[in-house]
């Protein structure tokens, strides 16, 4: 008779340490992943080979999606391959089958190659801390758009942009001077900005695009109840999508051959866009498993602090990109506020879970 009751707590314990394992596992995999990438990211664009300096974004993220999508199709190959075989045998009323909106997961792809490919050329004229928290006022476009279609924010969500946008002001007046080339810097670091603007733009029509994803899912499949798309299938066509375009982007612009001749003079580019490439299809893999597993809000804190260190990092592996007092208070300004709305996702997050117990 007892050893029911006994065997409750030890599997609630099992479970536990099953999660928290899975949780370290899922942290650690995306801290190590993408501190990798932003490494990588810095030798392929601001590094110098022979005297010069790799400029073909669109062959990289060639390289970069195209191994993506060949891991999101064996992924997809593979679940399907399991699902016909757990499905064998029963009727057809009962194994239904999801449609997926292909084109429309294939088109947010291509605006989200845009937001890369913006981003990756705007670190041949900004340092990687500038690009970091640049890319960190994505939710001015969102809340600018939110303004404009008329809905109303938190005065919290008020300072909390507020404090991003002074972060990245102040980090970017704060840059030293570098000698009688300052005001050529000056004209790169503006372009670079502009790039990083251009990426945020991108990256504000990729999010409309995927809320169409999801609209498009639940449309296709009235007969599932909550129907998503798996990790491989959103891997596999987004990054299609990527590659797709920046393959025509490559050959159009003359990137295609001039970044295969750079490649074929300068071997060691080719190792470093190749572990570029895996860095990006390990983070991409950790991501789609930690919002699988976890709450988005895991995901949020996690990639917080990736940035904080790959800044940190970026900079002391760097001297001569050393950061100004001024550019520390401000990135210290900006991640504060980053920091602060992970804060109160959290406790809204907790709110939420002490009402649905009390009902």
């Amino acid at each position: 008779m007892g050893s029911p009751a006994a065997s409750k707590p030890a599997s609630k314990g099992v479970s536990r340490v099953a999660t928290e394992f899975k949780l370290v596992f899922a942290v650690a995999g995306i801290f190590f992943a993408f501190s990798a990438f932003a490494v990588l990211q810095e030798d392929v664009y601001r590094s110098s080979y022979g005297g010069e300096r790799f400029r073909a974004t669109f062959l990289v993220l060639i390289v970069e999606r195209g191994v993506n999508t060949l891991v999101g199709l064996i992924g997809t190959l593979v679940v399907r391959w399991g699902s016909n075989d757990r499905t064998r045998g029963e009727s057809k009323s009962t194994a239904t089958k999801m449609k997926v909106p292909f084109f429309e997961i294939a088109t947010s792809g291509v605006s989200q190659m845009a937001a890369m490919a913006a981003a990756n050329e705007a670190l041949r004229f900004v340092s990687f801390p500038t690009q970091v928290l640049g890319k960190s006022c994505k939710s001015i476009p969102v809340m600018v758009g939110g303004i404009a279609s008329g809905r109303a924010y938190p005065r919290s969500q008020y300072v909390q942009v507020l404090a991003v946008t002074a972060g990245v002001v102040v980090f970017n007046l704060g840059a030293p001077k570098k000698g009688p080339s300052a005001d050529d810097d000056d004209v790169s670091s503006a372009y670079g900005l502009t790039l990083i603007v251009c990426s945020l733009f991108f990256d504000f029509i990729t999010a409309a695009l995927q809320d169409r994803v999801k609209t498009a899912t639940v449309r296709r499949n009235p007969h599932l109840k909550n129907p998503k798309t798996n990790m491989f299938e959103s891997m596999a066509w987004t990054n299609f999508g990527g590659v797709f375009v920046a393959f025509l982007l490559a050959v159009c612009t003359g990137q295609l051959a001039d970044g295969v001749s750079f490649c074929n003079r300068h071997p060691g580019m080719q190792n470093a866009i190749a572990y570029y490439a895996l860095a990006s299809v390990l983070g991409q893999l950790f991501v789609y498993f930690t919002i699988t597993e976890f709450d988005p809000l895991v995901l949020s804190t996690v990639t917080t602090t990736r940035k904080i260190f790959s800044t940190v990092y970026s900079a002391a592996r760097s001297p001569g990109s050393a950061m100004s007092g001024m550019q520390i208070g401000g990135c210290a300004c900006v991640f504060a506020a980053i920091a602060w709305e992970t804060l109160e996702k959290y406790r809204k997050a907790q709110g939420m879970g002490l009402k649905k117990k009390r009902l």
